[in-house]
């Protein structure tokens, strides 16, 4: 039997994946990464010791917990703070996968013999003819994670199984019903692990050991001043709700400038763009691109973006520029956009750079 490890985050889809492995005749360990603690001393979702615990008693496994708070402030928390500062918006959950959960889970693993590791995430692995690792789409557009697996390291994904990737959420509730496992019922988490009641800006005011921007002036493109806000952690492109400005018509969030403390406010018109760029890249199925080289793709720019087909460019060092053939909306700085083949395998992805479209350039 092949020794394996399974994160178990306390929920049900961690849960059934150590189950159908165990059917599989695989020697199933279970761990729980320790990564953060409410101030009420709650754990996050994404590490529910009580209930991973209860699970692995039930399907008769050994458990471990390895504590990683430290490395998950270092690498998630404080970073993302530090995007908000900077007027972008961060999405912590690619940065962990690769950093925190993978790298714990591979450590301990090498501690405890197990050759491989595998997790709960809606996503298959693919390898590609090139020999090259990738993960390809689940079936089931609704729970896809492909889009939170894209900085994943060739050797990581190699000692890697994802058993629910073809799966429905469905399925996979009612192999945990029929099993009787524990949490068969138990409700997705929706927001953020370290930020359970959503509120980012008063998570920011809390926590940040740097100054957090103060109020400031929302503007137009043309600088003209048309109200006041809160601070920009308050805010993200695209948004409209919670602006406290009284136009007469719909506005949205065209822009952050975090270096004048400016919120740039404009039409839903105003936030579709063309070309995209992105940086600190990472690739799967290929092992990147050549100065110049361009790629046909499809491209999403946030988790649950379906995608637009795109030519994605190498355009300098670490720089990737994307045309797509449909303007998309509201690209997002700090978000990333992930670069997919006709397949739906992920060719590769980066973070969204700031772009105004209007002057052409990277800010």
């Amino acid at each position: 039997m092949q020794k394996i490890l399974v994160g178990l985050s306390g929920g049900v889809d961690s849960a059934v994946c150590a189950y159908l492995l165990k059917l599989a005749g695989y020697e199933v360990i279970g761990a729980t990464l320790r990564t953060w603690v409410s101030e009420g001393g709650e754990d996050s979702r994404c590490c529910e010791i009580d209930d991973a615990r209860e699970i692995a008693d039930y399907l008769g496994i050994p458990y471990y917990v390895k504590n990683c708070m430290a490395e998950f402030q270092e690498h998630v928390t404080e970073p993302f703070i530090s995007e908000y500062l900077n007027g972008r918006t961060p999405n912590p959950c690619v940065g962990c996968n690769r950093t925190i959960k993978w790298t714990k889970m591979l450590e301990l693993a090498d501690a405890l013999g197990a050759e491989l590791v595998a997790t709960g995430h809606y996503a298959t692995l693919v390898r590609k003819e090139n020999g090259r690792l990738t993960v390809k789409q689940s079936p089931f557009a609704s729970k896809d994670q492909s889009y939170m697996l894209y900085k994943l390291t060739q050797e990581q994904l190699a000692r890697t199984i994802m058993p629910l990737g073809k799966l429905s959420k469905d399925e996979v509730r009612n192999i945990a019903e029929k099993a009787g496992i524990p949490v068969a019922e138990k409700p997705d988490s929706q927001e953020i692990c370290f930020i359970p009641d959503g509120n980012y800006a008063d998570y920011i005011d809390r926590m940040s050991t740097q100054e957090v921007p103060p109020e400031g002036n929302f503007v137009d493109a043309e600088g003209r001043i048309l109200g006041r806000h809160k601070g920009i952690t308050h805010y993200t492109v695209g948004q409209r709700k919670g602006l406290g400005l009284a136009m007469g018509v719909p506005v949205f969030v065209k822009e952050i400038r975090p270096e004048t403390n400016e919120v740039v406010i404009g039409s839903n018109e105003d936030l579709f763009s063309d070309t995209v760029y992105c940086q600190d890249l990472n690739f799967l199925s290929i092992p990147g691109l050549a100065p110049g080289e361009t790629i046909p793709a499809v491209v999403r720019i946030r988790y649950h973006h379906a995608g637009e087909k795109a030519q994605v460019r190498l355009a300098g060092d670490d720089l990737a520029e994307i045309t797509f053939e449909k303007p998309v909306r509201a690209a997002t700085p700090g978000q990333a956009a992930v670069f997919y083949d006709a397949d739906g395998c992920v060719i590769g992805g980066g973070t969204i750079l700031r772009y105004d479209p209007n002057r052409t350039s990277l800010l």
